[in-house]
């Protein structure tokens, strides 16, 4: 039976909403987007270590991390986006383990990790690595839509992240997002989840 799977996708794949059909099933959900942002909100157990590498300038009038500032600087210097992987990876690390670990030997527990494959260790962590796809012009309108993020933005994101012949590579199974209705795509979840957990591994 399967008891860890590994969710990822590209910005805009749908990869949130698919999430929360694994909910429905029974999983046990560790988003790690929503620990990294957690601990860089006010008062969150990053913030000393951000403003110390990167300036009060990153730092939202709220006292949390002010994401559009961050952005701008990562994608314009590598050293920089390595410098803050280094303070948020070990942290997000320790939160996910231990939210993974208070769920139970039982339960079936979804990762949601945006940069799964481009994390390399992964693989060796969860039974099963479920990529949400949609092409890049789908992902970019939809994030354009909900965000009000201009194109080029999104498109920055896009290209920070593994291709989508890369994800597919790395799946043990694909749902092709692109122009399901909400019913199909919960359709598609539950036999997944008939699959992996209630008819156990193949």
């Amino acid at each position: 039976m399967v008891r860890r799977i590994g969710l990822t996708g590209g910005i805009g794949s749908g990869k949130s909403t698919v999430a929360g059909l694994l909910v429905k099933q029974g999983a046990v959900l560790v988003d790690t987007d929503a620990i990294a942002r957690a601990i860089a909100q006010s008062g969150g157990i990053a913030m000393p270590a951000l403003e110390t590498a990167f300036g009060s300038g990153v730092i939202a009038p709220d006292g949390g991390l002010d994401r559009a500032a961050m952005r701008q600087i990562v994608f314009a210097d590598a050293g920089a986006k390595a410098r803050l992987e280094g303070i948020l990876h070990p942290l997000i690390g320790t939160e996910t383990q231990r939210q993974a670990a208070a769920a139970g030997d039982d339960a079936v527990v979804v990762f949601d990790v945006p940069l799964l494959v481009e994390s390399g260790r992964w693989r060796a962590i969860v039974d099963r690595v479920l990529v949400v796809d949609a092409t890049e012009d789908t992902q970019l309108k939809r994030v354009v839509a909900r965000s009000g993020w201009a194109p080029e933005a999104v498109r920055a994101v896009i290209d920070q992240q593994a291709s989508r012949k890369a994800r597919r590579a790395a799946a043990d199974a694909v749902i092709y997002n692109e122009a399901l209705t909400f019913e199909e795509l919960d359709a598609q979840v539950w036999g997944l989840w008939k699959q992996w957990v209630r008819a156990g591994t193949r």
